[in-house]
């Protein structure tokens, strides 16, 4: 070693490492495995600050295999024209016998099962395009499917069983012969599943007449989606082996088991009531049930296994399943709101033409374009076989919340037509199911608070981790050799960024670069001065704060937010070149990315105004944005540019709501709402003529409809078939803008009787 890297390791690291090891936050066993049961993708690269764009713009764009398609079309669209979402939630509470037959015929329930074993062997693009697509019509239903496709005993199986459990179980699931759950979480075992209080023994007990070696089990779980209905349970708990008969430790950690839901001790069936809605959900348990060895999901070998398992499953859930309701809430609400709003009249204009309704139909267009864009990259990352903790939690996290966001901003604009429940209500069950999706696969709170930025800063950073471990060497002297290899590596890279932000900022981006050219390229370059700025502040963070930071949580979520939003933008981007650069969506692009800009910037402020270290946050702001942080939200022109898309038929609307399903029945919903707005939209330069007519005194003001038709079929200003085609739509519009009501006798009686004085 040189004189110079002595004095580096004497002077330097080795100090540094000492003071690493104070600080450093242990990394717990479950911690551990979480970070290692991941992988880093293109958050790694966010993380990083300098952003490879070509390596983003060459992600495979997704795309239905022919199998793929043929079943969207096929079966998707014969299980859609049978669901009436209103009789499924208000009246049978369940789902109609017929469609549970279909749905196990037709292979719903094995989208992710391998076709040597019945199964579909869908993608992940594919699953989560047949989620959104029937999550548009009914949420029940939706969340029936997906769950035997998300984290449960089907992707279980197919990544961790033994031969013998693949064979028996996968083609039974694959056949609807059997429907899967799977327990997980308990009264006191929520988010946090390392603290799975249901217990397992292992010990010898009575199997099919004979002494086998096996587990006496005893749990308590709630919240367990299809539960009610399921013949094969999937359930996590701890196992202890207190007599080391198979092993010598006494507690073994997580592990996961296959029970069948007919055995004797098994409780099973209760229902809970989720927010109104349809779907199956509720509690199991057990107590010293007996269960052979067997039955441990990978047989013995995989005994204390199970949070691993479940840590690289997840990403089913957290990145398919969950982001797709919320994309289906985008897809949805985007495609009736709009309409809506060209439907609804006041004053006797569209009220879409109102800046304030207007407004909001901005967001809604705006953010759906982002979710789908999020829904299609977060995909990519699973079909590429990639499983990416962070980039699937921030996934579940944001979609979820936007979804939540233009819900309230659709009711809000629907006004009075979304709030009474019936047939023609579209959106309304939406309303009550969004903060189920908001609540599961770890509480939305948690995700952000702790999971995005609090395992990202560790899993993305290029040094930090295997800084960690040299750290925790047992061999102290190698420990601080590869240390400081590291640190050396680490300064530099801190160094660079900082220099680099510090130019960034007094040229505002200008020497950054960008994959393209046109009106998106400077978004490239913003955005990687955002990734160096974020790498700059968490390395001040974790280096200022060590393993305080992680009960920091307001802080970690703000850096988080940066991270999560420099995702959503490159989605946006990314979506825009897959699908050619279509000048139409321009509009929502603009509007994702300047979102995503001005959200990270209210994210740095918010941190440097609050960061728990005196000095800090100033000397942060002065390196990173000493002229100010310059990130408007999206302009009005922008919002009001975009509603007016939403209310103009054409293959720009088509793109942007093309998994919403619009009915050909004459009662559907949705498909109510389109034929008024077309038909109304078609004849809007007929009303023109009538309106130009009324203006100018040739027909009077005060005439009805009717009367201003026939007048200006007399004066010749419009034709005989004219006044034909703005009847029928004004019918369409007229029934397309009731609600549903219900005789008296409809609801239990109580109180005032109906026309009766008190």
């Amino acid at each position: 070693m040189s004189t110079l890297a002595n004095m580096r390791k004497r002077y330097l690291s080795d100090p540094a490492f000492k003071m690493f090891k104070k600080v450093l936050p242990p990394l717990s066993e479950t911690e551990r495995e979480a970070m290692e049961a991941g992988s880093v993708w293109w958050d790694g690269e966010l993380f990083g600050g300098n952003p490879s764009w070509n390596t983003l713009l060459t992600y495979p764009q997704p795309k239905l295999s022919r199998d793929e398609q043929a079943f969207i079309d096929n079966q998707l669209a014969t299980l859609l024209d049978m669901l009436d979402d209103y009789q499924i939630v208000q009246e049978d509470r369940d789902l109609p016998p017929e469609v549970w037959e279909y749905l196990r015929k037709e292979r719903f329930f094995s989208l992710i099962i391998g076709k040597e074993y019945g199964g579909l062997d869908f993608s992940a693009h594919a699953n989560s395009t047949i989620v959104t697509r029937i999550a548009t019509k009914s949420l029940s239903a939706a969340v029936s499917v997906m769950v035997p496709n998300s984290l449960g005993p089907g992707e279980l199986l197919s990544h961790y069983g033994t031969q013998e459990q693949k064979d028996y179980w996968l083609p039974r699931l694959s056949q609807g012969k059997d429907i899967p759950c799977f327990a997980l979480t308990g009264p006191e075992a929520g988010s946090d599943a390392g603290s799975i209080p249901d217990k397992g023994v292992v010990c010898y007990g009575e199997f099919e007449g004979k002494e086998v070696l096996g587990i006496s089990l005893t749990w308590n779980k709630r919240y367990i989606t299809l539960a009610p209905v399921a013949t094969v349970l999937g359930l996590a708990f701890k196992l202890h082996d207190p007599d080391s008969l198979i092993g010598d430790k006494e507690a073994l950690g997580i592990t996961c088991a296959l029970i069948p839901a007919d055995y004797p001790g098994v409780e099973i069936g209760e229902r809970h009531d989720p927010l109104n809605l349809a779907f199956m959900n509720g509690p199991t348990r057990g107590k010293n049930v007996f269960i052979p060895m067997e039955w441990v999901i990978g047989g013995q070998d995989y005994v204390g296994r199970g949070w691993r398992m479940l840590v690289e499953c997840l990403s089913a859930g957290r990145g398919i399943s969950l982001p797709a309701l919320g994309t289906a809430v985008g897809h949805l609400t985007a495609r009736t709101t709009g309409a809506y709003a060209y439907v609804r009249k006041q004053f006797g204009m569209p009220i879409g033409n109102f800046e304030g309704v207007a407004e909001s139909m901005g967001r809604i267009g705006g953010v759906t374009y982002m979710l789908e864009a999020a829904r299609t990259l977060t995909t990519t990352s699973l079909d590429l076989e990639e499983k990416p903790g962070i980039v699937t939690a921030i996934a579940k996290y944001h979609m979820t919340e936007l979804a939540r966001t233009i819900l309230n901003d659709a009711m809000d604009v629907h006004a009075g037509r979304a709030i009474q429940l019936g047939p023609m209500n579209y959106i309304g069950h939406h309303y009550f199911g969004m903060p189920v999706a908001i609540t599961v696969e770890g509480a939305n709170i948690l995700t952000r608070n702790l999971m995005i930025f609090g395992q990202g800063a560790t899993r993305c950073h290029p040094y930090v981790l295997a800084e960690m471990e040299a750290a925790a060497n047992p061999d102290g002297e190698e420990g601080a050799k590869q240390f400081d290899g590291l640190l050396s590596k680490h300064i530099g890279f801190a160094v660079g960024n900082v220099a680099k932000s510090l130019l960034n900022a007094f040229t505002r981006s200008a020497f950054n670069r960008s994959p393209v050219s046109g009106e998106t390229a400077v978004y490239y370059k913003q955005l990687s001065r955002m990734s160096r700025a974020l790498a700059v502040s968490s390395d001040f963070a974790m280096l200022s704060l060590g393993g305080e930071l992680k009960r920091r949580e307001m802080v970690s979520a703000r850096l988080g937010d940066v991270l999560s939003h420099l995702y959503l933008a490159s989605a946006v981007l990314k979506r825009y070149e897959d699908e050619g650069r279509q000048q139409q969506d321009l509009p929502f692009v603009h509007y994702g990315v300047q979102y995503c800009l001005h959200r990270c910037g209210i994210a740095f402020d918010e941190v440097m105004s609050n960061f728990p270290r005196r000095g800090i946050g100033p000397l942060l702001r002065g390196l990173l944005f000493p002229l100010g942080i310059h990130y408007p939200a999206p302009s009005d022109d922008n919002k009001m540019a975009i509603a007016k898309l939403l209310m103009t038929p054409g293959a720009h609307r088509e793109r942007l709501t093309h998994l919403c399903y619009v009915g050909e029945r004459a009662d559907d919903p949705v498909g109510i709402m389109e034929r008024a707005f077309v038909a109304l939209y078609q004849v809007k330069d007929i009303e023109r003529k009538i309106t130009k007519a009324v203006k100018a005194g040739e027909i009077p003001r005060k005439f009805s409809l009717t009367e201003k038709l026939q007048a200006a079929v007399s004066a010749g200003i419009i034709t005989e078939a004219d006044s034909n085609k703005v009847h029928n739509a004004e019918q369409l519009r007229q029934q397309a803008i009731q609600v549903d009501h219900f005789a008296a006798s409809h609801f239990k009686k109580g109180g005032l009787q109906p026309g009766k004085a008190a």
